[in-house]
């Protein structure tokens, strides 16, 4: 107070004198920058200070949380789970949060097989008998419904079709009346209700038999002429009776062209289990299932009002029928050892091998209005096959004991009824279902919301794409595969190799290839969407006319994919070549996997790490044989976690087989490539968000381990749990905080080799 008092009389002393005495003016100058020194530095402390606040504040406080919806949801997840960090020296007595066993580890739910050539999946049971015989069955050991831990992330299938689920069950914004989404769910609404609203259902069956030029069954029948009717059934109902055809690249070996379309024939799918005994080179119905099986249709048949004395004989004539083609089918590994797959033939040719199917006339049915010409290519997988069809189709219709029953109708009209079940009443599922039991081979019990959800996929499958990739594969998307398959190429390429062939040709390969989201680049504005769907109109309480408009929107998008416009690939759930491409698909970047507004750490950890597996898996399915380093790296960790049971005095531990050894490796190198792609984005973007309180990388692990629970195929080729993977990772690196590592001595140190 002295010092601003003296100031101010000062300044009023020279206020009163002459303007023109220098001295005074001097003084005042030195007594104002004095003034304004001192306020100078006492901000400048009171900055430094306060910035010293904010860090100690900042470094106790950790990462900021992430409070949108999405992150509270999956925070659930984290702060429900044993967290194995907590026990970082017992990492082998972490079992993902489940009451699972070694044996138990891997079994996939709801496993289906089919014959589709392109799919690569079986929907028939084979049973090998005779020497060299083998088993393709379908797995029985599927977990319940009610046996889901809740704080397990769900399998990829399961996180699209919930993702799907909230899609359909969202309210429309569409401003446009009887938009393409709102088409779509009033499907949904339909399949959700169809209990309720099942009565009639087989009337409404009755009436399209009669459609269709009626069946001997009941008497009133046409005799409709026989390409007409099996042209119209699939074109119009997605029902193949005698073959199966789809579109398709030609997949054989130095075919460098694979965006090429190719339609594709192929043996049909059958309604039971089939036996291939490996001595003959024959197929029957299985034993067991043969009687159930005509026992199921009798039943099917009396609920549709057919008289008793009609039944015994057709169901007899179609299970002979069923009986005598299935002897020319074989198994998937069989017709590629004969080299019976993707046999190229023009239309014409193949009408001269075949020629009691029009073929011609068929296929341009099935593909109308794309333009179908003799001198077409198709591609077909088995051959002998489609030859044994024409000759017994021939035969059964010479046959005048039979002209007045018309088996062959008969026959397609069955199937197209296998086909419609799932729209008729629960009598009709009911009897199916029952089949199955019998003859051992019990499919999944599903939700019935899940079953909806596969049923409106089928048609709007261009729909739901467009909508999870304009919603959930976003910006953060693209950067996350770009990450993850940049640092997989360098994880490639410091690999050591036994010859330089092998390197040369992978790592062109991997290099060649152009990692893309979605197979789809086009990007459909509603009014495009709306215009696709126009001629459908679905009504919430008729779900069987719903249903056959479905079969109509199926056979649609073959033909778009036969004409090459873009392929919807909502329905993938892993990365697939596709040219000179790989492609990521949008129904990988749904929650609980991925969200944009996750923390990165989660995203990576999840996402990014099961990507990494993926790839692995899909370009170097060799690589034990391939490069010494790989295999030196995955005895050595096997050879820690043997050490870490032997000093915890486990034992029983024995060898791995080579698909354990190859499983050990590509997990911990996921898991590498997904850290490393981490922290490549943490170079670009150096905050995150976090939640539960997780530090960065306790996060990213954690994630990492959840993602590790899951129901992935390859996991029952894995001798412990993921978790020990991080374990490892973390005794050979610096990331890792301390409280996440096992400091016991008895444990060793980790190998050089990892």
């Amino acid at each position: 107070m002295d010092q601003n008092s003296s100031v101010l009389q000062v300044t009023l002393q020279i206020s009163q004198e002459q303007p023109a005495s220098e001295e005074p003016k001097s003084l005042v100058r030195r007594l104002w920058f004095k003034l304004l020194l001192v306020l100078f530095v006492s901000s400048l402390i009171g900055a430094v200070i306060g910035l010293g606040y904010y860090s100690h504040w900042k470094t106790n406080q950790g990462p900021f949380p992430c409070l949108s919806p999405a992150c509270l949801r999956v925070a659930e997840h984290f702060s429900a789970v044993m967290d194995p960090f907590s026990r970082p020296c017992d990492y082998f007595l972490f079992t993902c949060g489940a009451e699972t066993t070694p044996l138990s580890r891997g079994r996939q739910r709801g496993k289906v097989f089919s014959h589709n050539v392109t799919t690569g999946q079986d929907r028939r049971r084979w049973t090998g008998k005779g020497g060299g015989g083998g088993r393709i069955d379908r797995e029985s050991e599927t977990k319940r419904e009610g046996d889901e831990k809740p704080e397990r992330i769900p399998d990829r299938h399961i996180a699209l079709l919930e993702t799907i689920k909230e899609i359909l069950e969202s309210p429309v914004r569409d401003l446009t009346v009887n938009s393409a989404k709102e088409k779509a769910q009033r499907f949904y609404n339909s399949c959700i209700d169809s209990k309720i609203a099942e009565s009639g259902n087989s009337e409404r069956f009755l009436t399209l038999i009669q459609q269709l030029g009626g069946w001997a069954v009941s008497g009133r029948w046409t005799q409709p002429n026989f390409n007409t009717t099996l042209a119209l059934l699939m074109a119009q109902y997605n029902t193949f009776p005698f073959f199966n055809v789809y579109v398709g690249s030609d997949q054989r070996e130095g075919r460098t062209n694979e965006s090429a379309r190719f339609i594709q024939i192929d043996q049909p799918d059958f309604p039971f289990p089939i036996d291939w005994n490996s001595n003959t080179n024959r197929s029957i119905i299985n034993p067991k299932s043969l009687r159930p099986f005509l026992s199921s249709c009798r039943q099917l048949l009396a609920l549709l009002d057919v008289p008793s004395t009609q039944i015994i004989p057709h169901c007899g004539q179609y299970v002979s029928l069923c009986s005598t083609l299935v002897i020319a089918t074989s198994p998937l590994p069989y017709r590629l050892s004969r080299k019976l797959l993707y046999h190229r033939i023009t239309i014409q040719e193949l009408q001269l091998l075949a020629p009691a199917i029009d073929w011609l006339y068929c296929l341009q049915a099935i593909f109308h209005p794309l333009p179908i010409s003799q001198s077409d290519f198709v591609l077909l997988h088995n051959l002998p096959y489609i030859k044994y069809l024409s000759q017994t189709i021939s035969i059964w219709k010479r046959n005048t004991d039979m002209k007045a029953s018309d088996p062959l109708h008969t026959y397609m009209l069955l199937t197209l009824l296998q086909t419609v079940i799932p729209a008729l009443d629960s009598r009709f599922i009911q009897i199916k279902k029952n089949f199955s039991i019998a003859s051992d081979c019990r499919e999944e019990d599903v939700p019935h919301w899940r079953h909806c959800v596969l049923q409106t996929m089928k048609g709007f499958d261009t729909l739901l794409g467009h909508v999870i990739k304009e919603h959930y594969a976003n910006e953060e998307a693209e950067e996350l595969i770009q990450d993850i398959y940049s640092t997989f190429k360098t994880k490639v390429a410091n690999l050591s190799w036994r010859d330089e062939e092998t390197q040369h040709f992978i790592l062109n390969k991997v290099q060649s290839l152009t990692p893309r989201l979605s197979i789809n680049t086009e990007v459909l504005d509603p009014l495009t969407l709306n215009e696709y769907y126009a001629e459908v109109n679905m009504n919430e309480k008729d779900y069987f006319s719903n249903y056959l408009q479905l079969l109509v929107l199926q056979q649609r998008r073959m033909s778009r994919i036969f004409s090459h416009t873009a392929q919807n690939d909502v329905l993938f759930i892993r990365p697939f070549l596709f040219g000179d491409d790989i492609i990521f698909p949008v129904g990988l970047f749904v929650s609980p996997l991925f969200h944009s507004s996750y923390p990165r750490a989660i995203n990576y950890g999840i996402l990014g790490s099961l990507m990494a597996k993926d790839l692995f898996h899909l370009l170097l399915p060799e690589i034990l044989s391939q490069s010494d380093s790989s295999r030196l790296e995955s005895e050595c960790v096997w050879s820690f976690y043997v050490n870490g049971r032997a000093s915890a005095g486990i034992s029983g531990t024995s060898s791995l087989s080579q698909s354990q050894q190859q499983e050990v490796w590509v997990q911990y190198s996921a898991l590498q490539v997904a850290l490393q792609a981490y922290h490549k984005s943490l170079q670009r973007h150096s905050a995150d968000t976090s939640v539960s309180g997780l530090s960065y990388i306790h996060l990213f692990l954690s994630s990492f381990i959840q993602a590790s629970c899951g129901s992935e195929p390859n996991r029952a080729f894995m001798p412990f749990e993921p978790s020990f993977l991080v374990t490892v990772l973390c005794r050979n690196s610096d990331l890792c905080p301390k409280p996440l590592i096992c400091e016991v001595k008895s444990q060793g140190q980790l190998p050089e080799g990892c």
